[in-house]
């Protein structure tokens, strides 16, 4: 998860992660947590603690907590694909504003200072989502590639 979005530079916003959190969600469901904690401290240890890391210690969840809930329902074979990625989509596009309202209060942002915030960085997070719907279309088959791969682990 963590070489993906180095590599992954010189796109802004367009990396692997929401991939890997989707498809370890839907694999090892709540153990999940492990990997995307282990990249969170990761990030800190190579790219630095700094104030922009502490978002990184919620920002995961709520990409987590929509495939947890893909997990628990089976939708039609023909949408899996598509839903999937849609939910990776839609975190993307609400990164920034999921991250406004910490950057406001480390920054001493007003509430109108964090709105501008969040505009400023609206292409950014269209870029993000459009980079996770993209991305999300390997959801379905590396999750299926896991549980196989589990599967035979316990053999």
């Amino acid at each position: 998860m963590f070489l993906s979005r180095i590599y992954m530079q010189w796109i802004p916003n367009v990396h692997f992660l929401g991939l890997f959190i989707a498809a370890f969600t839907l694999t090892y469901r709540v153990y999940a947590l492990i990997p995307i904690y282990v990249y969170v401290l990761l990030d800190g240890v190579f790219l630095g603690f700094s104030i922009s890391w502490v978002p990184y210690l919620y920002i995961w969840l709520p990409l987590w907590f929509l495939f947890m809930l893909y997990g628990k329902f089976e939708p039609p074979k023909a949408l899996k694909v598509p839903v999937a990625m849609i939910l990776c989509a839609l975190h993307g596009f609400a990164f920034g504003l999921m991250y406004a309202p910490f950057q406001a209060l480390a920054f001493g942002l007003s509430f109108r200072g964090m709105i501008l915030w969040i505009i400023a960085g609206i292409p950014f997070d269209i870029i993000h989502g459009v980079g996770n719907f993209a991305t999300g279309t390997l959801i379905i088959p590396l999750t299926t590639l896991l549980i196989k791969l589990e599967q035979n682990s316990r053999l």
